[in-house]
């Protein structure tokens, strides 16, 4: 399916290495992918390099970071980026997979199973409303790549992290102006940004992360319903 020589090339530009077994379980990823966006309709991008570049790649680099470690969460993680990645690339994270919708978290028990990974949750939640039960304030680490703004990824993701603990947000080229935008939100929520790290993706595009230490907690507040985060960010 993918090419996996071009992958690893790639990922050599970050010193990101991948074992053979790493490899073949990220072609078999991409071969689960299309097969069933045939007839779910997962993802928009399915050719073999868009899939490595836009999925693949953009992941690693986020689990490359020396911060990915301990009990993470992917909120919104769709179809597993880049929580599964991050997982295969690091097994040893105790990883949960939340995701509101029960066709993708299917395929996210599918493609676990296949590739044996373990220690893996499957949270069919969404997230303002996992944060008002066990899972508050309960990971290390939470991520999420294009769910939302940041001032709106913050009351959803900030709520689930402990005290210590830290939020990395995937944005895109705009990340210090969003950055900029949700100052209040973090100010509200107990979160303070750390640093923006940017990286340019093998096509071209901008990738972004940003660092958002969780240091006080979260008031019990927060998060607010969906309908009131979207209407009225903080």
């Amino acid at each position: 399916m993918i090419d996996t020589n071009r992958l690893a090339e790639k990922c050599s530009m970050w010193n990101i290495s991948l074992t053979p077994d790493q490899l073949t379980a990220l072609d078999r990823y991409a071969e689960l992918l299309v097969e069933t966006n045939k007839h779910l309709n997962l993802t928009a991008i399915t050719t073999p390099e868009g899939i490595e570049d836009r999925h693949f790649v953009d992941s690693l680099l986020l689990a490359a970071q020396p911060e990915v470690a301990g009990k993470m969460v992917d909120v919104g993680t769709g179809t597993g980026f880049p929580g599964i990645v991050a997982k295969i690339y690091k097994p040893e994270l105790e990883l949960t997979l939340m995701e509101p919708t029960g066709k993708r978290v299917e395929f996210l028990r599918t493609v676990c199973g296949e590739l044996g990974l373990t220690n893996v949750e499957f949270a069919k939640e969404r997230a303002e409303e996992a944060a008002r039960k066990r899972w508050r304030e309960a990971f290390d680490l939470a991520t999420a790549r294009a769910v939302a703004a940041l001032p709106v990824l913050c009351e959803y993701c900030l709520p689930l992290v402990k005290v210590g603990g830290l939020f990395i947000a995937m944005k895109g080229p705009d990340a210090v102006a969003e950055t900029d935008a949700a100052q209040n939100a973090l100010h509200k929520l107990g979160g303070k940004v750390e640093e923006v790290r940017a990286f340019h993706l093998p096509d071209g595009s901008t990738r972004n992360l940003v660092l958002v230490r969780k240091i006080s907690q979260t008031p019990t507040v927060y998060p607010r319903n969906g309908g009131k985060i979207a209407k009225k960010p903080l």
